[in-house]
């Protein structure tokens, strides 16, 4: 008689607990510092609450304490990320290596695109509510543009499109000045001055004292074009 042979048991498989892991303290911060810096362009430095940013990326406020202790610090560390990022844009924009007068118009249209908030005045907020930020981060930003700016200038002269008189060190601290002055809402108010405008004015002005002959050719032909 053959042995009946026993019915083989399921294979059991284990179930192990799901692991979780907690989200690295970086990326974390990371992630803070760009919710806040979208938000404070967007919306103005003043009128963005710790509460606003919390909800915004879904965590605690209490997290974002943990790596900003006060609302100052994130100012400080968003204003700085901003600056960076666009010291990396308008480099990326340099290694082109382009005409030192279109390049002046491309950093131009990166700048107005990326800066948002004309009507918050974000510049201005920061300027009137966290004044040690923004002296602090106006030095920083200096320190960052200043490099770019004499690059293109010294371009300009040995190409034939700046004048080779000008003083390229002044011109660099004049040019940033006026680039900061046109944020003043006091003397260019909102409701008459847009920022894409001012932005336009201030860089023909800029370049029309500083250009030859060939470069007044290529900056009206550039002019030309845009209002098309």
């Amino acid at each position: 008689m053959l042995n009946k042979r026993k019915p083989k048991k399921p294979f059991l498989f284990l179930k192990f607990p799901r692991l979780t892991f907690a989200p690295n303290l970086q990326e974390v911060r990371e992630k803070i510092l760009n919710s806040a810096a979208e938000m404070f362009l967007s919306y103005g430095f003043k009128s963005v609450t710790m509460d606003d940013i919390a909800e915004s990326i879904g965590i605690s406020k209490k997290t974002i304490y943990a790596h900003f202790s006060t609302k100052n610090k994130l100012v400080a560390a968003a204003g700085l990320q901003v600056i960076q990022t666009m010291g990396c844009g308008i480099g990326a924009i340099q290694d082109k290596n382009q005409n030192p007068i279109k390049e002046n118009y491309e950093i131009k249209h990166y700048v107005a695109q990326n800066l948002k908030g004309e009507k918050t005045s974000p510049h201005f907020q920061l300027q009137k509510y966290y004044p040690k930020v923004y002296e602090s981060l106006k030095d920083k930003q200096y320190e960052l543009l200043e490099t770019c700016m004499q690059d293109n200038l010294n371009r300009g002269i040995e190409s034939g499109y700046y004048r080779k008189d000008i003083d390229v060190d002044f011109i660099c601290r004049i040019h940033f000045v006026g680039f900061m002055g046109i944020k003043d809402t006091d003397l260019f108010a909102p409701e008459k001055y847009s920022q894409p405008a001012l932005m336009d004015h201030f860089l023909e002005y800029h370049l029309r004292a500083i250009c030859t002959t060939k470069g007044l050719k290529t900056l009206e032909d550039l002019i030309e074009l845009n209002e098309k």
